[in-house]
């Protein structure tokens, strides 16, 4: 275990609750307030810190954060400049985190610390007090009483378990307690350790006056800067003072040995050729002085002595060197427009050897003053700074400077495809390191806290396309670095439909379909009527100059890149148009008869939908309004000329004009039966007044005719049959005589027939009445206004209301 790891871990916290100072929102809040460790070892001292986001209309940052001890009248005196502390203190700071590292710690070091922040605020210094008290000690074999030793600290309470050491090799037998007991020989030392903690030791001591074999070391840990010399020194006693051989090795080298088991002479390493030697000015110390000194050289170094049949190949730690590179650090600051104000210090992270002379280095060239760790001055933008070791100049610091550059990469650097993970680094040649602040062009948002060098998409979407830049900051200065471009290519989203004109469409109005879809590249578009392919194009757009009623139909459009594609919604385009020809229906067809009921049909192509009005020629107002118009009974004023009108919010239109006549026959579902009944009855009407003429002819007398009306009564299923017969006296029997017959099939009447003689003509009968016989016509009329015409026998008896019967008596010869 290395000299720092383990000296980190070796702390006695014997008060291990978190305190918290502050005030309102402003807080320090400490780990730990007590704080023992050994010395030699290192340790942590822990913190977090807390302020107010907004306060007084600003952002609160903080300008400056630091750890104290004392103060210089009224200035806090930061642990970082104090000489004391020199290269031996480290700040860790991560967001409001507070971390101190103290290396190499001394008994002076045991002091209260605390942290102390300021911020931009009026009045926005604070310091969290108290702070935490560290104590540093080291272990201690005191003599209790005869046979008997203890391992002894000042932290309190004691550890709970130790382990023990014989002349530098450990001793297995006893039990690790602090108390120990053995028969204590006048050549022998003793030291003790905390279990697992054994890298730091108790300095080995004699239990009976000061001449028992040991080794003690000056230092426990020495830091050197890189290019610089060193001594590390040793004491060493033999209780015979025949001391026969001595020498320094490294254990860290033991896989160089020819035998692991035996140390050997570090003088004998290849890597130290020229740079090492021992030096022994007084006796009983050794001095190992290494020159010209390397990172490499940073290992443990052990002194073994020889007296006799004694040999001194202790076990425990010896010196351990850290070699480092210089660092120049910045420790006050004051950033202008077009320089810096600052001081900076030159350091190691181990406290230096001795007083060094140091050389400081501006863009390369070595400047005359001054001569000391410190060097405050006026820095431009473009200054870099360094410094060495007086006589150590070709093993200078790493510079610093503000940041030179910011320059801005993306991986992968092809392609750029949604959905991908996508990295982009910015970097820069400053030192200290530069904290980097990621952009995004067009509102300058600021996307991710500082100190992050890359910004990391772990699946990018096409939002995140745009212009991205950063910056490089650190004490020294800032920079801002160029634009970078990122296009995130993507298939295509899915397809807006736009229709122009957005309202009605009308026929032969010019129409256009647009189809647009976000994509990248761009898209091109494929429209399509109801799977149909219409036009195909990358401007997305069909246009229907003057659109038809044959372009009306449902509509939707892809969009596709060589990245996918994606169909569209579908929208209906709906014509409108005014009424086209009506057409117009009569049911039943033909002529109609009286009182039957007719149906007038009209329709129309038209969108949307025509309403109907219905007209009679030479009238001015409508007849009726429907598509379907009805007359129940139609009657003889019915007749005439009908069209109608078909309209809506497009246009209207007339039908062409139809006539409808009533029939002037009678029919009748029963049309053939009725008509054979009617001629039977005409018939024997005829028969009864030829003969009843006869028998007045033959009658000798003359005689007064009876009355010329005479009622025949027909057989009750007929209902009424009459007969009115006009006769001339008996002398003018040979006159003509005329019946007439007529018949009516109303429901509400009785069926009558009337039988009348028609006047003669006396002027062209008077001469012929005693010679001839008279002729009689009979004329029969017949209503039936209750038939129907669906009548069979309709040819049969179309005119049977002209049905006449005449009969003719042969003349006398």
């Amino acid at each position: 275990m290395s000299l720092t790891a383990a000296a980190s871990g070796f702390v006695v916290f014997l008060l291990s609750v978190q305190v918290v100072q502050g005030w309102n929102e402003w807080r320090v809040t400490y780990t730990s307030t007590k704080i023992c460790v050994i010395k030699g070892s290192t340790v942590d001292i822990r913190c977090t810190y807390r302020y107010p986001s907004w306060e007084n209309g600003r952002y609160t940052n903080v300008k400056e954060r630091f750890w104290f001890t004392k103060m210089n009248g009224n200035d806090f005196v930061d642990l970082r400049t104090d000489p004391e502390y020199s290269g031996r203190v480290q700040y860790i700071s991560d967001n409001n985190n507070c971390h101190l590292r103290i290396t190499d710690l001394r008994k002076s070091d045991s002091a209260e610390y605390k942290f102390r922040f300021i911020t931009n605020q009026p009045g926005g210094e604070y310091s969290g007090s108290p702070g935490v008290t560290l104590s540093v000690t080291d272990l201690r074999v005191q003599f209790i009483k005869w046979r008997e030793l203890k391992c002894h600290s000042i932290c309190d309470p004691p550890y709970s378990s130790y382990v023990w050491y014989k002349n530098g090799q450990k001793i297995q037998s006893v039990t690790y307690k602090s108390l120990f007991s053995d028969n204590f020989g006048y050549a022998d030392s003793y030291s003790c350790a905390v279990k697992e903690h054994e890298d730091f030791p108790s300095p080995p001591v004699c239990v009976h006056g000061q001449t028992c074999n040991r080794v003690t070391y000056t230092d426990r840990s020495i830091c050197a800067s890189k290019g610089s010399s060193v001594d590390i020194s040793s004491t060493y006693n033999s209780y015979t003072f025949n001391v026969e051989s001595k020498f320094w090795f490294s254990p860290e080298r033991s896989h160089q040995w020819q035998s692991p088991s035996q140390p050997e002479d570090l003088s004998k390493y290849s890597q130290y050729a020229g740079r090492v030697q021992v030096v022994e000015r007084l006796r009983g110390r050794s001095t190992l002085r290494i020159t010209d000194l390397r990172e490499s050289d940073s290992a443990q170094y052990r002194f073994k002595f020889t007296a006799g049949s004694f040999e001194w190949n202790s076990i425990l730690p010896g010196t351990t060197l850290t070699v480092t590179a210089l660092q120049v650090q910045v420790t006050r600051i004051k950033v202008h427009q077009s320089y810096t104000e600052a001081e900076l210090k030159c350091h190691s992270s181990c406290s230096p050897v001795g007083r060094l002379s140091y050389v400081w280095f501006n863009n390369g060239k070595e400047i005359t003053w001054p001569r000391t760790s410190s060097y405050k001055a006026w820095f431009s933008h473009t200054d870099i700074i360094s410094c060495a070791l007086k006589g150590h100049q070709n093993h200078p610091s790493p510079s610093v400077s503000a940041p030179r550059f910011a320059s801005v990469s993306v991986s992968p650097s092809g392609e750029i495809v949604e959905g991908s993970s996508v990295t982009l680094t910015c970097s820069s040649d400053a030192n200290p390191a530069a904290n980097y602040t990621w952009y995004k062009r067009n509102g300058n948002q600021y996307l991710q806290p500082p100190s992050k060098e890359q910004l990391v998409f772990r699946s990018i979407q096409s939002s995140d396309s745009g212009e991205y830049y950063c910056t490089a900051e650190n004490e020294l200065g800032r920079r801002t670095s160029q634009y970078i471009s990122i296009n995130v290519k993507y298939a295509p989203k899915t397809p807006s439909i736009s229709v122009s004109p957005s309202g009605e469409i009308v026929e032969g109005s010019p129409v256009t379909l647009n189809c647009s879809s976000d994509a990248n590249p761009a898209a091109t578009y494929t429209w399509y009527k109801e799977n149909q392919t219409v036009i195909q194009g990358p401007k997305g757009i069909s246009h229907f100059p003057s659109i038809r009623l044959e372009d009306r139909g449902i509509y939707y459009c892809k969009s596709e890149n060589q990245y996918g594609q994606i169909n569209s919604t579908a929208v209906n385009i709906d014509v409108e148009y005014g009424p086209k020809l009506p057409s117009m229906s009569v049911s039943p067809s033909g002529e109609i008869v009286e009182g039957s009921s007719v149906n007038l049909t009209c329709s129309s192509d038209a969108n949307p939908a025509a309403n109907y009005t219905w007209y009679k020629e030479d009238e001015d107002s409508p007849k009726a309004s429907g598509q379907i118009f009805i007359i129940t009974d139609f009657r003889p004023e019915h007749s005439g000329n009908y069209y109608c009108e078909a309209q809506n919010r497009r246009g209207r239109h007339n039908s062409t004009v139809h006539e409808i006549v009533m029939s002037r026959s009678m029919k009748s579902v029963a049309a053939g039966s009725i008509t054979a009944i009617f001629l039977a009855i005409i018939l024997l009407c005829a028969f009864l007044l030829i003969r009843r003429k006869r028998s007045l002819k033959q009658s000798t007398e003359p005689r007064k005719r009876p009355d010329n009306r005479a009622q025949l009564n027909m057989n009750p299923v007929y209902d009424n049959c009459s007969a009115v017969a006009q006769t001339k006296p008996a002398e003018e029997d040979d006159d003509i005589s005329y019946a007439s017959v007529s018949f009516s099939d109303n429901k509400e009447d009785p069926l009558y027939s009337n039988i009348r003689p028609a006047q003669a003509n006396r002027q062209k009968h008077e001469e012929e009445e005693e010679d001839e016989d008279s002729v009689e016509y009979t004329t029969v009329n017949f209503n039936n206004s209750s038939a129907s015409p669906q009548l069979k026998h309709r040819e049969a008896v179309e005119d049977l209301s002209s049905l006449y019967s005449a009969i003719t008596k042969n003349p006398r010869p």
